[in-house]
């Protein structure tokens, strides 16, 4: 397991403009975010948001099976089980302050962000998904906002991006948590484009 996100510079046009890609990197765990990765994710898209040779941002995951499963719950539990309250309590909100921070940063960025939505985007990968100014799924996405499966509330943006739906269907999909794919992300104006 990787456990990182890894960022490169590829050169464009003439000059010294350059595309900036970030590449969510814990493929083992579906590109689960870790509190690792998102400081890593929030620091980089910071330092890019300032550099002038950057024309645009391109967000994506590491292996074929997801471009981002969600937050890591699974070190969240496991601090809740084996930390004292306060301990726990203080790693839950340094992860959930840094995380909202950096999906805020995308939905106001100034630049445009790909959101490459290849595989799963679920829970905290839909927050930094629904950010992107250009959001592109491809056949094997399959997209779910899955928080109330374990007892939480859709976060990272969830109640702006689902409000925006037609006929309470952002209702119906925090709800349920049920996964809908690439076609369908379409049709509901979640997705943007959709590459065979």
């Amino acid at each position: 397991m990787s456990d990182t996100v890894n960022f490169q510079e590829i050169p464009c046009g003439e000059g010294d403009y350059v595309i900036a890609i970030a590449t969510l990197d814990n493929s083992a765990s579906l590109n689960a975010l870790t509190h690792d990765m998102i400081v890593l994710l929030k620091q980089q898209l910071e330092q890019w948001h300032q550099d002038e040779r950057v024309v645009c941002v391109v967000l994506d995951g590491a292996g074929e099976k997801a471009f981002c499963a969600g937050g890591d719950v699974r070190a969240m539990h496991t601090m809740m089980k084996t930390q004292s309250a306060d301990v726990a309590k203080a790693y839950c909100e340094q992860f959930f302050s840094v995380e909202y921070e950096c999906d805020y940063l995308i939905h106001s960025y100034c630049k445009p962000i790909i959101g490459w939505g290849n595989g799963i985007v679920m829970g905290g990968g839909m927050g930094l998904f629904m950010g992107t100014s250009h959001k592109v799924v491809t056949p094997t996405s399959r997209l779910a906002m899955p928080e109330i499966s374990i007892g939480l509330f859709p976060d990272v943006g969830a109640t702006y991006f689902l409000n925006q739906l037609e006929d309470r269907l952002g209702l119906f999909l925090g709800l349920t948590g049920v996964m809908f794919n690439a076609t369908d992300a379409m049709d509901i104006h979640m997705a943007d484009h959709l590459v065979a």
